[in-house]
């Protein structure tokens, strides 16, 4: 007997509300008439649309310490995806995107969901993977994951993807356990002028995106932007269509006002989807935020900044059951030099999440209406042991939360550079997952009087977690980086009987733990001027059993469906100034649970342009097949994704 919760799938339990927000789009035409675009930050795009090795590497990150470091010398796992790859991979979503990193497992259930985790425990409803957009944080206490149907933007518009494989949750805090995401958005200057975009095919039906950049003041710029798309149906197994097509609107702006060390930014976001994941009504889904950052810089070894954000979504399921989240986060952040060889960054953090559900008599949340309160202070100490050579990273995060109270996460990282050319580095780190309302208040319903679940006293999934890493540059025109990894999980969920005879109400646990391992490469080769080869390969192994005590209906199989290995190549090709010719190969293995084949997806681009204005492009993605599976959650039946086609036209001025 296997029992899981699907909630994003099951026509009982999720889907969205068909409210249209008002999307800007009358006003972006009207403003796009007075059209100004400068030289200058063309040619600064331009220069940053391809970087080399060298530049890739000196290329500044800022998710593995909360401050810039170069990308060469971080301690820790981390891949970014430039703007330029996104756009010659030919992705028009966020999901897409980050199939480019290739120790991420990302895998596509149908038209309209995504499992996407780092380091394993994959499923629509992974709950081990912190996201971030613009430092906004996009979670669900829900399920404690991220519904990936309303995590959307102009592509265009989007920096880079930092992608850090392992536990965050010192500086980021909970559900950071295997992994952080962090999406940057160019700001307002460098976006300005018009860009419009529209895009025509077989399973991209249509898109059509507008944004118009501005200048009110030479200390303060603005853009806004609009974006729509309408997706076709996937494909049963059969043959059939799944008829589980996807459309959806969004729009926003952003306001950036600099002024010698001070910085202020504030930025919006609306959006109306209608996903229909299980073919049979739309989950109609809508909401919006807006967030509000202040940064200064002290001195060259000092700097703060505050950040608050309002976030609101409603999902309504077309079947009685809805929910509203408001959510409330304000973080505040310092880093100043303790010492010529120390450096302290900490910070504070508060969050406020009120969780409103309309139940129906067969499944509930109890109470259906909740406020979530998170509280929490973080520290980490920098040290330089030799300069420019032997760095040893301290840090702690401790968070209360209204489940379990105070979480404390601790880690120790050390890098070592013994020449310009490479680093290696170290780490031991204890990350949690803190419970979600899924696993406190959720109850099932047989009859009125008997309960099939009933809600628990669900603790933290914890994770200790060892790492060792090695970054290279043997050469011009080549880095490598090679990484393996021991995790050690507890107190994972497990779903316990009731007393006999009946052996209900199930309640979830913690009787599970196990242990994860494996090795992560990746590589970027400049092969000539004209040609560029990025890529890497995975390989994972997980263990898990049922703790003594325990009586695990699932006997520690539910948690997730993970691939052993898995391979991704990138390759860029500028075949003349203006023709492009790019290509993105996966191979992906076997799923074992619910049982999926391996793949080979192979998607290409060809792209003409026409000097800095026009773009041309032609794109078809999941080639070598008619269609195949890729993941297949508990509801509903499995679905096939097809081969696609189609063509782009951009316009920048």
């Amino acid at each position: 007997m296997k029992l899981g919760i699907d909630l994003q799938t099951q026509p009982s339990i999720i889907s969205f509300s068909r409210r249209a927000l008002p999307l800007l789009g009358a006003g972006l035409l009207c403003v796009a008439t007075s059209v100004h675009a400068s030289s200058a930050l063309l040619a600064s795009s331009e220069r940053l649309k391809q970087l080399s090795v060298e530049e890739l590497l000196a290329l500044e990150v800022t998710s593995v310490s909360r401050t810039p470091e170069s990308l060469a010398e971080a301690a820790a796992a981390i891949r970014v995806i430039t703007r330029d790859e996104i756009t010659r991979s030919g992705a028009t979503s966020i999901p897409e995107a980050l199939r480019l990193a290739p120790n991420l497992q990302v895998a596509q259930a149908n038209a309209s969901q995504w499992a996407i985790s780092a380091r394993g425990f994959n499923n629509v409803l992974a709950n081990k993977l912190l996201v971030m957009i613009d430092g906004r944080t996009v979670y669900t206490p829900l399920y404690a994951g991220v519904f990936w149907d309303v995590q959307d933007t102009l592509l265009e518009d989007v920096d880079r993807i930092e992608i850090v494989r392992g536990p965050g949750g010192t500086l980021w805090g909970a559900n950071a356990v295997n992994g952080v995401i962090n999406i940057t958005t160019r700001t307002a200057a460098q976006t300005q002028g018009l860009f419009v975009e529209a895009d025509v095919g077989t399973e991209l039906r249509a898109l059509g995106g507008i944004r118009y950049g501005g200048e009110l003041s030479p200390d303060l710029h603005y853009r806004v932007y609009a974006k729509a798309f309408d997706r076709d149906d996937t494909r049963l197994v059969d043959g059939a269509s799944a008829a589980d097509g996807w459309d959806s609107r969004q729009g926003g702006f952003r306001m950036d006002w600099e002024r010698e060390a001070t910085t202020l930014t504030l930025q919006s976001d609306l959006y109306s989807t209608r996903p229909d994941p299980d073919g049979n009504a739309p989950v109609d889904a809508d909401g919006g935020n807006v967030l509000g950052r202040w940064q200064h810089v002290v001195s060259d070894t000092s700097d703060f900044q505050l950040q608050v954000y309002f976030d609101r979504t409603r999902r309504d399921f077309g079947n009685g059951f809805a929910e509203k989240l408001d959510t409330y986060d304000l973080d505040w952040q310092h880093r100043f030099q303790l010492s010529p060889r120390q450096q302290i960054v900490w910070g504070l953090g508060a969050r406020r999440m009120h969780h409103e559900v309309r139940n129906l008599p067969l499944f509930q949340f109890r109470p259906p209406d909740e406020t979530l309160d998170l509280y929490s202070v973080f520290v980490q100490d920098e040290i330089t042991v030799i300069p420019e050579r032997l760095r040893l990273t301290l840090g702690t995060k401790i968070e209360h939360n209204d489940y379990t109270g105070y979480e404390h996460q601790p880690s120790g990282r050390l890098s070592w550079t013994p020449s310009p050319r490479q680093t290696i580095w170290g780490a031991i780190s204890r990350a949690s997952r803190t419970p979600a309302r899924i696993d406190r208040d959720f109850y099932l319903n047989l009859t009125p009087q008997i309960g099939l679940i009933a809600g628990g006293d669900f603790q933290s999934e914890d994770l200790l977690a060892y790492e060792i890493g090695w970054r290279l540059q043997p050469g011009a025109g080549l880095s490598l980086s090679l990484s393996g990894f021991y995790n050690e999980y507890d107190n994972l969920r497990s779903v316990e009987p009731g007393p006999p005879p009946l052996f209900v109400p199930l309640t979830f646990g913690n009787g599970v733990r196990g242990e994860t391992y494996g090795i992560e490469a990746a590589a970027t080769y400049e092969v000539t001027d004209a040609w560029r080869l990025r890529g890497g390969y995975t390989f994972f192994d997980k263990h898990l059993s049922v703790k003594p005590g325990s009586q695990d209906l699932n006997d520690a199989s539910v948690e997730s469906n993970d691939p052993q290995n898995q391979v991704v190549i990138q390759s860029l090709v500028d075949l003349t100034s203006a023709l492009q010719l790019d290509a993105v190969v996966r191979y992906v293995d076997a799923l074992p649970d619910p049982h999926v084949p391996s793949y080979v997806a192979v998607d290409l681009r060809v792209a003409w342009n026409l000097g800095r204005q026009v773009e041309l492009s032609l794109v078809g993605q999941n080639l070598f097949a008619e269609r195949h599976l890729e993941f297949v959650p508990s509801s509903p039946s499995a679905r096939e994704i097809e081969r696609s086609v189609y063509g782009r036209i951009a316009w920048r001025l």
